[in-house]
């Protein structure tokens, strides 16, 4: 795979620097097992079955839950835990999911699935003020975990005639489900100084062992408010140490100054670069500010790929068939400065190596390859115009994303 095609220019493979691998090593958990999970049936049907499985807890964060088909299945799943004994707690974003009924919410309530909306740090009886949580996570009896960029809702599931939206997740089962659970605890206690015992070091205890678990995970976050960056770490980590490649398949990329050095010293240095994004986005301004940006990362030989499916939603990078990071996280500034973002590092050559099989024949069936020539040729000046019109106005949302009206409930 390292000699495949998304091997680097440069054919020399240097040591790396000790503070590289420190860098590199720092904050995994040993003893995993994990699984890469294309979106769609996929997906929900394993949500399905660790509710299902169940014994003890369930944990579900979310962004977007709507009250539809598929979100209904998953209510359906939660409220059947709660009757049989398991403690199951239901926490959606208070403004992404503000479409919620109270009729929903009230039978989830006496099914005994304790739930609430994530709240931010200002509050009154009419508006919010602060982060949004962005991050999807379910863990169940602190055994089993899949985090990613999936929110609950028919776009992301497959139905007769509709093809799910393009995103990932990884589930794992192992040390870092623990941690996990901790900061599933958290962010229902509200982040208070002090938790108190909670339940995840008891539940892990009595998870039996799993021979053979060689991957190395680690749990990223970036939350402002508690000056937490350390996703936006792992990809200028991925970026300054690469030594061949590194792929990226994002949604609403749109990276801000730092990042973009590192993009360019990155090729500059031989590292080869392949960036999967969308060609149909669910928002379209955002789509035409990434294309104002084409230029510029063709200008430092970056390979840009256009999906053509459905929409693409997905947020994951890969390093040199080395390691790679999958969530939540969208590279701008909204998930770099605004929002509460999860991510898991994987450090597993033959996982990553599966993954880039994936971006390999997603990039060869799904996908047109954007050169200088078809931008000169579809680019108006118009175009030109709209697309750094929308680049400017993107720019400056973060300043609104903060801010939202409440739902009463």
């Amino acid at each position: 795979m390292k000699n495949g095609p998304f091997a680097g220019a440069s054919t020399k493979q240097q040591k790396r620097r000790p503070v590289e691998k420190k860098r590199l090593s720092a904050g995994y958990t040993m003893n995993n097992n994990v699984k890469f999970i294309r979106g769609g049936a996929a997906y929900f049907n394993r949500m399905l079955q660790m509710i299902d499985e169940a014994k003890h807890s369930v944990h579900l964060q979310t962004y977007i839950f709507d009250d539809d088909g598929t979100g209904s299945l998953v209510a359906d799943a939660l409220k059947n835990a709660a009757k049989r004994g398991v403690k199951v707690y239901m926490m959606p974003d208070g403004y992404a999911s503000k479409v919620l009924s109270r009729p929903f919410i009230r039978e989830l309530r006496l099914a005994g699935v304790y739930f609430r909306f994530f709240e931010p740090l200002v509050r009154s009886k009419y508006f919010y003020f602060g982060r949004r949580l962005h991050h999807k996570i379910i863990v169940t009896d602190t055994r089993y975990a899949m985090v990613g960029g999936l929110n609950i809702t028919e776009r992301y599931n497959d139905r007769p005639g509709y093809k799910a939206w393009l995103d990932f997740a990884v589930w794992v089962e192992g040390e870092i489900v623990k941690e996990l659970c901790t900061l599933c605890w958290k962010t229902w206690k509200g982040f208070p100084a002090k938790t108190g015992a909670l339940p995840c070091e008891q539940e892990y205890l009595q998870a039996p062992s799993i021979p053979g678990a060689s991957s190395r995970v680690r749990m990223r976050i970036n939350d402002w408010v508690r000056n937490k960056h350390e996703i936006s770490r792992s990809y200028i980590e991925m970026l300054e140490t690469a030594q061949s490649h590194v792929v990226i398949l994002c949604s609403y990329f749109l990276p801000g100054e730092t990042f973009r050095k590192k993009l360019s010293l990155a090729a500059k240095r031989g590292i080869k670069i392949k960036i999967i994004l969308a060609g149909l986005s669910d928002i379209k301004l955002a789509k035409y500010a990434e294309r104002y940006i084409y230029d510029w990362l063709l200008r430092n030989d970056i390979a840009i790929y256009e999906y053509q499916g459905n929409v693409l939603h997905g947020k994951v990078s890969v390093c040199d068939t080395t390691w790679l990071t999958i969530g939540s996280y969208n590279i701008n500034n909204i998930s770099a400065h605004a929002s509460i973002e999860l991510n898991l590092d994987v450090h597993d050559e033959n996982f990553a190596a599966g993954v880039e099989k994936v971006f390999e024949d997603i990039i060869e069936k799904e996908c047109i390859h954007v050169t200088r020539a078809m931008l000169v040729q579809k680019r108006s000046l118009l175009k030109r115009f709209i697309w750094w019109c929308s680049y400017q106005t993107v720019k400056g949302l973060i300043y609104l994303f903060t801010f939202y009206f409440r739902k009463k409930n």
